[in-house]
């Protein structure tokens, strides 16, 4: 295959009593639809392209759609022809980021302007296309999705009428906001919404346990989680659009990311690796502050049960594409948070800052960026402007804070802080409307297996 780009598992040189790590390689096509690797190890490409100065530089100024086929079609030229990927691109993105500045350097990527008001919309959109793009004619897909809040109705909707594939979210049944529950349980059509007894971790875990079942496979079980790579890689896009949007030349810049299940940040990551000038990355968590525990002490511990925070989106205490972080600097952690081999620290620090925002500093943020810059933020933002300006001092660099939903999501907490009601978007504008029932079941796998089955 020449230089094709595959896929390995992150578990591939497990060995012990639960887990043989698989050994070989894929294409996109089949990660895509595999979702995670047959030894529930995650899938990664096999090399990074590099894009050069004068390259990143020809970005500027050019329209999103370009700048994703652009980085796109350097993972997917042996899976999809160019001027499929063009068309594709420019069908998914026909909506933007607008960056605003917050104060001197330090400036705001809204990601919020999607059909579904997340940074989601980003892959969800393009994802979507790929699957009906690269699957088999007649072929019947079954997408399992668990969502903490905007991922779910993110998918949902990319995939809304797709012929041959039906979805199913699971979302913590008291852990999502009302806005979020709304536009979970209004999507319909080939969706089914399935809210559970437990948390995100819970919906996570049920997900995870379906891929491994093999009494499942006439399914063709696949998933629309940031364990699929599928969501991995039109993450990377938005990364080097802010940038060359931001900046007049090629010199370091701080990117600062609300992070739960970690990939968002994980595509700023690989975007590093590519060649744009990241230092450093920061790593923003809620409560659950098992990274920056980590990045401190060098012992990884997952918080079970995960704690519930304004900035629920990002309530994960065991992040899946913590195996990729690993992965990518020589270590070895399984699904269930048990490292196998650690990765090296001391370089993760020279790249990667992280630091734990509590709920009482997410809504002072809210507050003070509202009252001294006239910028609204919700709880994810405010998570992501916090760690930069109130704990990494040294701001000398261009800086970028990432919104990853929009204000109108949250409307409690913007009325209870600042007495305003932020605008809708459009998304949501007679939601309540369209609110169908979602099916109920307990914190258990079987009920979900016999669910599915039925």
């Amino acid at each position: 295959m020449g230089n094709r780009i595959l896929y390995y598992s992150t578990n591939r040189e497990l060995n012990t009593e639960k887990v043989e790590g698989f050994k070989g390689e894929v294409t996109f096509k089949e990660a895509l639809f595999m979702g995670q690797a047959p030894d529930n190890g995650l899938f990664m490409p096999n090399c990074l392209p590099e894009l050069y100065k004068e390259e990143i530089l020809s970005l500027k100024g050019r329209p999103y759609p370009e700048v994703a086929f652009e980085i796109l079609k350097k993972y997917l030229k042996d899976d999809i022809s160019d001027e499929k990927l063009r068309e594709i691109c420019n069908d998914a993105y026909t909506f933007g980021i607008p960056i605003e500045k917050i104060t001197g350097e330090i400036y705001l990527a809204r990601m919020d302007q999607g059909p579904t008001a997340s940074f989601k919309d980003f892959a969800a959109q393009i994802m979507s296309r790929l699957m009906e793009e690269l699957k088999e004619e007649n072929q019947e897909i079954t997408v399992l999705v668990a969502t903490s809040g905007d991922t779910g109705s993110a998918i949902g909707t990319a995939y809304k009428g797709l012929e041959g594939i039906k979805v199913y979210i699971l979302y913590p049944e008291l852990e999502v906001s009302e806005g979020q529950r709304k536009q979970l349980n209004a999507i319909g059509d080939n969706t089914t919404t399935i809210a559970i007894d437990g948390k995100f971790d819970d919906c996570q875990r049920l997900v995870k346990l379906a891929f491994g079942d093999s009494e499942l496979k006439s399914l063709n079980l696949t998933s629309a989680n940031s364990i699929n790579i599928g969501r991995i890689l039109p993450q990377i896009v938005y990364y080097f659009y802010s940038y060359i949007n931001m900046v007049g030349e090629v010199r370091p810049v701080i990117f600062s990311v609300p992070s739960g299940n970690f990939g968002n940040s994980l595509g700023c990551e690989i975007a590093r690796r590519m060649g744009l000038p990241v230092s450093p990355l920061i790593i923003a968590t809620n409560e659950n502050d098992e990274f920056p525990k980590f990045l401190n002490s060098g012992v990884y511990e997952k918080v079970e049960p995960s704690r519930k925070c304004l900035s629920n989106a990002m309530n994960v205490g065991n992040p899946s594409n913590l195996a990729r972080y690993f992965n990518l600097y020589g270590g070895i952690v399984d699904k269930e948070g048990g490292v196998h081999r650690e990765p090296d620290v001391a370089k993760m620090k020279k790249n990667l800052y992280s630091v734990s925002i509590s709920d009482e500093e997410t809504v002072k943020t809210i507050k003070e960026i509202y009252e001294d810059y006239n910028v609204l933020l919700e709880p994810h933002g405010a998570v992501g402007v916090a760690a930069l300006m109130n704990h990494y001092k040294k701001t000398d660099k261009p800086a970028v804070c990432f919104e990853t939903a929009h204000p109108s999501k949250f409307p409690e907490i913007i009325e209870e802080t600042l007495k305003i009601t932020p605008e809708s978007h459009p998304s949501l504008v007679d939601i309540d409307k369209r609110v169908i029932e979602p099916e109920h079941l307990p914190n258990d796998y079987e009920a979900f297996k016999e669910y599915l089955l039925s």
